[in-house]
């Protein structure tokens, strides 16, 4: 992975210089030329940076689209098409008086923009759709912890179980035993021994008679 970054590190910074290199060497002949054509010192500086300024804003709004996995922008394809058109048309116009060779010559700027400016658009596309291809670690789903169990419960149930089997107890031993009496033996009021009595008659399927 590093040496794939330091690779694409270096071909960045090559593609660059080359850019930076037909981008003065156009700037010297767009100037010229606009000087020979009657402008004036202002408009002849300023001429050169309208004309590959053009180009390199459409190439950089092209380039962010591209990093951001967007749809290049139709006026930036038209823009640039404009400003290689424009560029290399002053170029080669700049080294017309020396023949074909000349036009080659000067023209040849444009055309290393253009293709530096296709090689970075190239690269970042192809970093893009492999970082989008890369297989990724799916996160599992989330485990959640086992509760500890519930000790209050067990307890609450056998504390309402005592109460349950002393009446049956007491019942069985003395079966004709009052819910009042019931009540002094449990150590409850005699309404509370009338409800066990009740309960325990519910469950056994009978019924026992209150006195």
């Amino acid at each position: 992975m590093s040496a794939d970054r330091g690779i694409r590190r270096m071909t960045a910074a090559a593609v660059l210089v080359v850019a930076a290199i037909a981008a003065v060497v156009s700037f010297i002949h767009i100037e010229h030329l606009a000087v020979a054509n009657g402008q004036t010192t202002l408009a002849a500086l300023l001429l050169p940076v309208s004309v590959d300024g053009t180009g390199a804003a459409a190439s950089l709004a092209m380039l962010w689209a591209a990093r951001t996995g967007l749809s290049t922008p139709w006026l930036a394809r038209v823009m640039v098409g404009l400003g290689v058109t424009a560029t290399l048309a002053a170029n080669a116009d700049y080294g017309a008086a020396h023949g074909l060779t000349g036009e080659l010559l000067s023209g040849w700027p444009a055309i290393a923009f253009v293709g530096s400016v296709e090689i970075a658009l190239g690269m970042v596309r192809r970093t893009r759709k492999a970082d989008m291809t890369a297989p990724t670690v799916a996160a599992g789903p989330a485990i959640e912890p086992a509760r500890p169990p519930d000790l209050k419960r067990p307890a609450k149930d056998a504390k309402a179980a005592k109460p349950a089997a002393r009446v049956a107890a007491i019942v069985a031993k003395t079966p004709d035993i009052s819910g009042a009496e019931l009540g002094r033996r449990l150590g409850v009021s005699e309404r509370s021994g009338r409800r066990h009595l009740a309960a325990l008659a519910s469950t056994n399927g009978g019924a026992s008679d209150e006195h």
